[in-house]
């Protein structure tokens, strides 16, 4: 091999590094940005449970809660991914359970999360349901989970007499969520269109 191929064949080779190098730099990047959009909705959904928490909203009966950081988790089952949907309502549950909470909240917490996420992912697969049959699926699911973790947990099946009730209160506050969220898409689509 002569000198000058020997040169180019170098030139070429690290310009193709660069070239790795720049595409590498570019997936970092994009990873940065993922990353720092998962922290932020994250803290989005902790603000929005503990600004629940200063509500005065009691129904009569307990376990019953607005579900205000559901909104977050229904916006990213529309913008982003199952999986970044799961991250952050795992982390929001085990933040909030660790810094407000104790470990029987955040098991029932999780068990609600866990069931809600996947019924409400499934749910949006199916054509004819919108915003707001996702997420109010999602609150029935959510609250049909933690009554039956509370039927474990204490060890009677008598709780199943909550089972009319938290129907309703998921259904109402789902749907209320579902609007929200519903509204928020679509301001969101407007203002990417300008």
């Amino acid at each position: 091999m002569s000198e000058a191929e020997k040169r180019k064949r170098i030139i070429n080779s690290s310009e193709g590094n660069g070239e790795v190098r720049n595409r590498q730099n570019g997936q970092s990047s994009c990873g940065v940005q993922r990353l720092t959009r998962l922290a932020l909705m994250t803290a989005l959904a902790m603000i929005l449970s503990y600004v629940e928490s200063l509500i005065p909203f009691y129904a009569g009966f307990p376990g019953i809660k607005l579900g205000l950081a559901n909104l977050v988790i229904v916006l990213l089952l529309y913008t982003g991914t199952i999986g970044e949907a799961l991250v952050v309502s795992c982390m929001r549950i085990l933040l909030t359970g660790f810094l407000f909470g104790n470990l029987y909240s955040m098991l029932f917490s999780l068990s609600g999360g866990l069931i809600s996420l996947l019924v409400m992912w499934l749910i949006r697969k199916i054509p004819g349901f919108g915003v707001m049959g996702v997420s109010i699926a999602g609150g029935v699911a959510h609250n049909m989970a933690q009554l039956a973790v509370a039927v474990l947990v204490v060890e009677t099946y008598q709780l199943v007499v909550y089972f009319p009730v938290l129907l309703a209160a998921g259904t109402l506050t789902g749907a209320g969520i579902g609007i929200l969220a519903a509204v928020l898409l679509e301001r969101a689509k407007l203002l990417r269109r300008s």
